[in-house]
């Protein structure tokens, strides 16, 4: 996602091979699960339907992540 919104920002490749994805504005194209409900409905993007909901919390992941490697460190 990072990568994505660094190199990609307005996610000109994202709505070129997502198009379920191309009708939401660039500051949710990365994250959808994040845009408000009435930002998904005007764009047409069902979570659960038509676009898959997130399958990991990327956050948590991560944090999970640092925690373990704090953990191997000491």
């Amino acid at each position: 996602m990072s990568q994505s919104e660094r190199f990609d920002k307005n996610g000109a490749y994202i709505k070129r091979f997502v198009p379920e994805l191309a009708s939401l504005p660039a500051k949710y194209i990365h994250a959808p699960w994040e845009a408000p409900a009435a930002i998904l409905q005007t764009a047409n993007v069902r979570l659960g339907d038509n676009y898959p909901e997130p399958i990991v919390d990327l956050k948590v992941s991560r944090q999970a992540a640092l925690d373990a490697y704090k953990q191997i460190k000491t």
